[in-house]
């Protein structure tokens, strides 16, 4: 069966259809596992930067002041926001597989490049420049990827599959933990920091030879109007899901959609995309990531010193403390994301992101009367972000979802980096609310500020969320070279009640 032929008015393709009728397989887990590792590679980052900064600062290491310690995590965010909006374009021009490989490549060399770090005099500025370089690997990786897996996702599966991936931030997280207790214990410290930089790399090199043998998206080609090659990886994810899966249900043919490849879209193209055709839905975008990062930020980059200042626990034993809350962060998404595909992605989002912020205000008020220990403490942040982590993992699905495929990398991209200035701007607050321990009014009114962040954000998705949950990318939002539409299929009756005017 022809999937894609040309004619006169377009190019007419089963192609979206064929990826949303496929059933779960061995390639579909590959996908996954191959490109799932960025926001592992993310979380491994900035863990192992927070937990081996007090060994920079010895004489024999890099002989970093405090001050120099804390911008090293800033120089990286820098850096994620430059990748995201620099390979987030090149993502939508040359295609997603292309990028996916750069991205990671340049995570490689930047974090290779910390690890190799002179010592002494300022060779801390070598330092900054390598975060950099790695940071803006993972920004480019968080643009590529998410478009990637929503285009070869089938669609009844994207929401849980988009929500563990995202989840797993936490298990890079609990890795980069384990990894240097063990190694800066086990280490001597001019050596350990160096040791455990490179933890990543080494993950990244296995992850790379998988990533080589992944297809390119085939909705990506066939909307740029390579038809030969979006047959060619239609075809070879076909075969490898039949291997396993036996014959192919066939696809009827009134799903087909007809389509002219559109001229390359900029930035500010993008941004009459966002604000003129989806003003409703960039809305909702700003206010997920914007609201979610906040909070992230202000509570996770702060929970050590809130544990050392106001519950005196040592520092050495932080880090365990650490497990529990990562564990409900990861357990989140895991558990409940397939609800996002069942119950739907407005109820689940907006119940998150409120459930969240109730919590939290309800742990403010315990922590203001003193009512709690180190313990409970993290009991109680386990708890809220079992939730809130399900629900900021929605809002990167909820960007990566609802705009055209022909814009999708870079409209992740610019959310991403709004998201990421807000989250600085958290915890450079809330490390000033903690200040020397001694004031608990100020850090409760910034976790009542940090909850009704999460409350907006689940306020304005029970108005503005897409019913996206078991519709194909193309119904969710109408691609830009679309010229045709089936009559009773995509699009179908009903459906344009989730797109903007």
């Amino acid at each position: 069966m022809s999937t894609v032929t040309s004619e006169p008015t377009g190019i007419r393709s089963l192609i979206p259809a064929r990826i949303d009728r496929l059933p779960w397989s061995r390639f579909h887990t590959r996908l996954v596992m191959a490109l799932g590792v960025a926001w592992i590679l993310d979380g491994l980052e900035i863990t192992i930067a927070s937990n081996v900064g007090p060994d920079l600062t010895r004489a024999d290491t890099l002989h970093m002041s405090a001050g120099a310690i804390s911008d090293i995590a800033t120089w990286y965010l820098i850096g994620e926001v430059i990748g995201a909006l620099f390979f987030g374009r090149l993502s939508d021009k040359l295609g997603r597989r292309n990028l996916f490989m750069v991205t990671l490549g340049v995570y490689l060399v930047g974090s290779g490049l910390t690890a190799a770090t002179p010592a002494g005099g300022y060779w801390f500025i070598f330092l900054y420049g390598t975060r950099v370089i790695a940071g803006a690997g993972i920004g480019g990786e968080y643009a590529a990827i998410n478009s990637a897996i929503d285009e070869m996702i089938p669609a009844r599966y994207r929401g849980q599959v988009d929500l563990a991936v995202n989840g797993t931030y936490w298990a890079g997280a609990l890795l980069g933990t384990t990894a240097t207790l063990v190694l800066i214990n086990h280490l001597a410290p001019k050596l350990g920091w160096r040791i455990a930089y490179l933890v990543g790399p080494v993950l990244a090199l296995v992850i790379i030879y998988v990533r080589k043998n992944l297809p390119e998206s085939p909705r990506w080609q066939i909307m740029h109007g390579y038809e030969q090659e979006a047959e060619a990886s239609i075809a070879e994810i076909e075969a490898d899901v039949s291997a396993t899966k036996g014959t192919l249900p066939p696809v009827d043919p009134d799903l087909a959609i007809e389509i002219r490849p559109t001229e390359q879209i900029g930035y500010w193209a993008l941004l009459r995309v966002l604000f003129q055709q989806y003003p409703g839905r960039s809305l909702l975008g700003g206010a997920l990531m914007i609201t979610q990062s906040f909070l992230y930020n202000a509570i996770f980059f702060t929970y050590g010193l809130v544990l050392e200042f106001f519950f005196n626990v040592p520092t050495g034993s932080i880090p365990y403390y650490f497990y529990a809350f990562a564990a409900g962060n990861l357990l989140g998404p895991l558990t409940i994301g397939r609800l996002f595909d069942t119950i739907g992605r407005r109820k689940m989002i907006s119940g998150t992101y409120l459930l969240a912020g109730v919590l939290l205000i309800i742990t403010a008020q315990l922590f203001k009367a003193g009512s709690l220990n180190a313990t409970t403490q993290t009991l109680c942040w386990t708890v809220i972000f079992f939730f809130a982590s399900a629900g900021a993992s929605a809002g990167y699905l909820t960007v990566s979802e609802i705009f055209p495929l022909e814009v999708r990398a870079k409209a992740i991209a610019v959310f991403f980096a709004i998201a990421q200035c807000f989250g600085s701007l958290g915890s450079h607050l809330y490390g000033h609310l903690i200040g020397t321990g001694h004031d608990r009014n100020s850090l409760y009114f910034g976790y009542l500020l940090g909850a009704g962040a999460m409350i907006v954000g689940g306020l304005v998705a029970v108005f503005f969320a897409v019913d996206a949950e078991g519709k194909s990318l193309e119904d969710v939002a109408r691609p830009l070279s679309l010229v045709a539409k089936p009559p009773s299929t995509i699009f179908r009756a009903g459906s344009h009640e989730d797109l903007d005017p």
